[in-house]
């Protein structure tokens, strides 16, 4: 699938207006050569961690050489962007600090660019490529593979979180006493958008969860036929209001649960859903596929936005629940 930097400063009175401008100090001392190298400064470190805390409070871009990195950073502060110097060949494999993921984000926002995320587990099961828990998070062109979760966000009702042209795969898996893992899953968000992106082969659990009070979910690839044990295509737990258009959906037939491939408030109704537009979709079984399902099964019993979509036949539009 194809898809400036300020160091901390002593003197208090410089105040707020540091914590976003460009870098003109001089850099801290930092390994000759590595493969992250800060942008703004042209230094190069050995580990990520010391390229996320040479940023600091500031802002700055971090380019992540191609190869296989076992490594992983906690951004505490900041903006930072996260970019592979050449696209789909900087993989950040196997390891999580913190027992969480390769990159964990409670900074002020990040972005990533590019990058692959392989292999991450960890004890409680929610071993993420990215878990992100405060500020906004924007990722792009990146694939997300074999972990037991994609991205794991916490609660930040005012933040945002975008997801465009990045893949999803072998993902997810309810093995752990805490509950499932998923492909994506966003806590209590203000809005979360994924778009142009593809899921697959999930490995349990739901590809996309959303507790975010506002989703948009556009022209994606939700293809289930090679998956394991799967649930929902989209879970949207507590409601929502948003768009959920122009996807394609497969529904495979090794599930846990197939009785639905669009859940709405099957935890409460925390959200208002009345204002979800379900629209313009292609929802089809795998072949071999026998049973029947419900395309939006809806527990709030506000859902009544659910426009002309293509549906296999066995596939009912909308039941309430």
């Amino acid at each position: 699938m194809t898809h400036a930097l300020r160091f901390p400063l002593a003197a208090a009175a410089l105040g707020a207006a540091a914590l976003s401008a460009p870098l003109t100090a001089a850099a801290p001392a930092a390994q000759p050569t590595g493969p992250y190298t800060v942008v703004e400064i042209n230094r190069s470190y050995a580990t990520l961690q010391q390229a996320v805390d040479a940023i600091g409070v500031g802002m700055g871009t971090i380019q992540v050489a191609a190869g296989s990195h076992a490594d992983c950073a906690v951004q505490k502060s900041g903006i930072v962007t996260y970019t592979a110097t050449e696209p789909g060949k900087a993989v950040f494999d196997g390891k999580a600090c913190e027992g969480k993921a390769a990159l964990v984000l409670r900074g002020r926002s990040a972005k990533v660019e590019g990058l692959v995320f392989a292999n991450i587990k960890v004890a409680d099961f929610n071993g993420a490529g990215i878990r992100l828990e405060k500020g906004n998070l924007t990722v792009s062109q990146s694939w997300f593979r074999d972990s037991q979760q994609g991205i794991l966000t916490g609660q930040d009702p005012a933040g945002t979180v975008s997801v465009d042209k990045s893949t999803f795969t072998r993902l997810g898996t309810c093995q752990g006493a805490g509950g499932c893992a998923h492909s994506i899953y966003a806590g209590g968000y203000g809005a979360v958008s994924v778009t142009r992106s593809r899921f697959e082969a999930g490995r349990g659990g739901h590809y996309l969860k959303s507790r975010a009070a506002t989703v948009s979910v556009l022209d994606n690839s939700f293809d289930d036929s090679a998956g394991k044990a799967t649930n929902y295509m989209i879970d949207l737990p507590g409601g929502a209001a948003g768009r959920i258009a122009g996807n394609i959906f497969v529904q495979g037939a090794d599930k846990e649960n197939h009785s639905a491939f669009i859940a709405i408030s099957a935890e409460g109704k925390t959200n208002p859903s009345a204002e979800l537009v379900i629209e313009s979709n292609d929802a089809r079984f795998a072949p071999g596929v026998q049973w029947a399902s419900v395309f939006v099964a809806d527990w709030s019993g506000q859902v009544n936005r659910v426009g002309p979509n293509a549906l296999a036949t066995r596939l009912a539009r909308l039941e309430k629940r």
